[in-house]
């Protein structure tokens, strides 16, 4: 009889991308079986791009390159031998690699207010869902935004962006073969928001005012260039240019003021895209030449539950004259009305205040008195409440560390068990090493957290924690713990290359270049720092430790701009790189002499030589300024200006001007350049007769308005709210208050004053009955007025 025959290896099932070759092979157990193929039931004879191949004991199916035709199973057939397989054709979405490149490496940048469409052609096999998110969200279609998708692309439209577009994005393409995510990044020009507030008084005296600010939240993505400084005087609608400050400076002086005199400020900051909104300052009063200044805020030595005592220092600035005594004013917290402590002023820096609330939240501020008067209060101390003292709360229960890897250690508790008749306002984490001999604070936590992560730690370094509960009367008893960290495991060279590490650096020449770039890898890696290709000069200092490496040269030069890169190896041919770029620049020399001419007439064209600085910045530019008097207040014609002229054409004849260039760059402004003589156009006196007008008298009536509109309050339940506006014209208006269109006139919950036009509604007793809107109409025989503001009431 013939022997039998049987399989040695059967035909596998496969995945395969579309375009990959592909192989189905089985080895059978006689050479003389010739075999036949199927594919789903049908026989094998030929087919396009697909081969037969036999060699001896292997039979093979080829396919050179596997489109979607070639998916299905697949059998092969010989003598008493039978095995059957599948082949699956994925294909995954994709994008063009070029393109692709470019999404992800180079930001999209836009002004704000203009249209963004972001559009992005995609292949693999259909149907393919697109999905855009930001911030891990999923974009929908709005007002704004809107996303388009196509069986070949998908888009992202936005009609007009603004500065919360900026952010990272990423589309997601997913179909049956698999997932492709592609990230972008959009940046949204705009101009900067308002600088931050409040503005501060730093020194407000008889000859001088000093006013100072924060830089704004947001630049609008390029970098602030100066700050506009405006004043008003109290009284008057026009606002006053005071002058300009550049964006490394956040404070300014205004010498030119009246005793007494009060005054409005405002500050606007300036990038490339123009200015801001203006932050508007409070009245700020110039002081009397003999007024003592403010004392630093009261502290609180002691509480009980009806009294408090408090103690101060005398002012820095006592003024022209003895200080007799202090005024002491109290306030509950929340509320905004300061209500004397004593009838007469106190002579000693100490004082027990009585007849106060059981559990009720006050502040305090003191003045100074002397012969000229009350000088200005203090800033309120810190509230306090009124109540007896009470014991420190228990041990915290169950200290144990609940997990821990080579760096760090995490934390777990419960509250005390018996906590002494007082709440636990919070938590305080201590640690020292066990070579230390004394602790130091990791956290203060608040009372719902009873578990914290403590970090920076070496691998395998032993520790002692502690864990102790807080309360208004101050700590209780510490509960400590043995702790270390684990074993550092092996890991591969990475540089960690964040936000703070830019990739094209601007140094001003004498100025240190410090980079430093953080890394991990265990075994420490072996750093490598080069300058263009080459070892650094000598100059140069790097340092490697704790896991980050550092270049430092002083006093950077001309020479040392370049391509910087640092290498991390592991000695086993692991390697990893980063370059940045360093341009090094100084603030610009002065520009050359002034020429004035008047080609046009009544205007002047203003040439200058160019700075020095030109030949090696880039990115020079001019400021030019005049001003009408050789005393009078610079004020800027044009900006950035990227040659050697400008043209004025406002020019007023018989008027003298004087004229100033200034180079700018990133670093900030030159010294300035002038012109010594005044600049004047003649003009031809031309004869005028006078008619003498017929007088009519004048109409002194004006229709109400709103001096200072109302503001919306949010207090306290059973708080004072003190609401006020300011309002004039003639005849004297007839004030009205409303709340919900409520008219509050004969309502006893509310008293109402009106004192030369300042108007005021005093809510004793606030209760949640009490919010809402609230409405205040002026209105005399030439019109009326309105002004509203909302009440928000806010549960103890």
């Amino acid at each position: 009889s013939v022997p039998r025959c049987y399989l040695n290896k059967q035909l596998a099932t496969m995945r395969v991308l579309k375009g990959d070759p592909a192989e189905l092979s089985c080895t059978v157990s006689r050479d003389n079986v010739t075999g036949t193929w199927f594919k789903d039931g049908l026989k094998l004879t030929s087919m396009e791009g697909v081969v037969f191949e036999k060699r001896g004991l292997v039979h093979k199916l080829i396919i050179n390159k596997a489109e979607d035709i070639h998916a299905g199973k697949y059998r092969f057939e010989g003598g008493d031998v039978k095995t059957e397989a599948s082949i699956f054709v994925e294909d995954p979405p994709q994008v063009d690699k070029v393109l692709l490149k470019n999404l992800t490496n180079v930001p999209t940048v836009a002004k704000a207010g203009e249209a963004v469409k972001l559009q992005i052609p995609f292949g693999g096999r259909w149907p393919i869902r697109a999905a855009w998110l930001k911030d891990r969200m999923e974009l929908g279609d709005d007002t704004r935004i809107r996303v388009d998708k196509t069986d070949t692309s998908t888009t992202l439209s936005i009609s007009s962006c603004d500065r919360r577009d900026c952010g990272d994005y990423k589309v997601r393409l997913k179909n049956d073969s698999g997932v492709l995510e592609i990230n972008l990044k959009l940046l949204v020009i705009d101009k900067p928001q308002p600088p931050a507030g409040p503005i501060k008084i730093v020194e407000s005296s008889a000859n001088n005012i000093t006013i100072q600010w924060k830089p704004p939240k947001d630049d609008g993505g390029k970098p602030v260039q100066r700050y506009l400084v405006e004043r008003q005087q109290a009284g008057r609608n026009d606002w006053e240019t005071l002058g300009e400050t550049p964006r490394s400076c956040t404070s300014f002086t205004m010498s030119s003021v009246e005793e007494e005199m009060s005054y409005y400020f405002r500050v606007r900051a300036v990038n490339a895209e123009g200015a801001s909104d203006a932050l508007e300052s409070g009245e700020v009063k110039a002081a009397g030449k003999a007024s003592p200044g403010a004392p630093d805020p009261p502290e609180i030595i002691s509480a009980s539950r009806d009294t408090i005592t408090i103690s101060w220092k005398a002012p820095r600035k006592t003024g022209a004259s003895q200080i007799t005594g202090y005024v002491v004013q109290k306030r509950k917290k929340g509320t905004v009305t300061w209500l004397p402590v004593t009838k007469a002023p106190v002579k000693d820096k100490k004082l027990k205040v009585t007849g106060l609330k059981k559990g009720v939240q006050y502040e305090f501020r003191v003045a100074a008195v002397n012969a000229a008067g009350t000088g200005q209060p203090s800033e309120p101390s810190v509230p306090t409440s009124a109540q007896d003292p009470t014991k420190s709360p228990g041990q915290v229960q169950d200290l144990k560390v609940s997990s821990s890897d080579s760096t760090s250690v995490t934390l777990t508790w419960n509250r005390p068990e018996v906590q002494n008749g007082n709440d636990v306002k919070g938590y305080e984490v201590e640690m020292k090493t066990c070579n230390s001999l004394s602790w130091s604070r990791c956290f203060t936590l608040p009372a719902h957290s009873t578990s914290c992560r403590v970090q920076g730690l070496q691998p395998g370094e032993k520790l002692l924690l502690r864990v102790r509960a807080l309360s208004d009367t101050g700590p209780g008893e510490a509960t400590e713990l043995e702790a270390s960290a684990a074993a550092a495991p092996l890991v591969s060279p990475r540089l960690l290359i964040d936000d703070t590490v830019k990739s094209f650096l601007v140094i001003k020449a004498g100025d240190p270049i410090r980079v430093k770039i953080p890394f991990e890898g265990s075994p420490e890696p072996a750093v490598t720092w080069l300058k263009d290709g080459l070892p650094l000069p000598s100059r140069a200092a790097v340092s490697t430790e704790d896991g980050s490496t550092q270049l430092l040269l002083r006093a950077a030069e001309f020479s040392d701009s370049g391509t910087y890169s640092v290498e991390l190896g592991d000695g086993l041919g692991k390697r990893e790189t980063f370059s940045f770029q360093v341009q090094i620049t100084d603030i610009p020399q002065p520009p050359g002499a002034i020429r004035l001419e008047e080609n046009v007439p009544n205007t002047v064209t203003v040439t200058w030589d160019p700075s020095a600085s030109e030949q090696w910045e880039k990115n020079l530019y001019y400021t030019v300024l005049k001003r009408e008097s050789q005393k009078g207040l610079w004020h800027v014609l044009g900006d950035l200006i990227y040659n050697n002229k400008f043209t004025f054409t406002r020019v007023v004849p018989g008027r003298d001007y004087y004229f100033r260039v200034v180079a700018k760059n990133d670093l900030g402004a030159s010294d300035p350049s002038e012109t010594v003589q005044p600049w004047r156009i003649w003009k031809k006196k031309a004869e005028f007769r006078v008619k003498a007008q017929k007088y009519r008298g004048v109409n002194q009536n004006q229709p109400p308005r709103f001096l200072v509109p109302l503001k919306s309050h949010v207090v306290v339940t059973g708080s004072e709210c003190h609401m006020s506006c300011a309002v004039g014209g003639h005849p004297a208006p007839k004030i009205t208050w409303y709340k919900d269109s409520r008219d509050l006139s004969r309502d006893p919950n509310y008293f109402c004053t009106n004192d030369f036009g300042v108007c005021s509604l005093v809510v004793l007793g606030v209760t949640k009955q009490d919010e809402g809107e609230y409405m205040v109409e002026a209105r005399n025989d030439v019109g009326r007025a309105f002004s509203k503001a909302f009440l928000a009431i806010k549960g103890n």
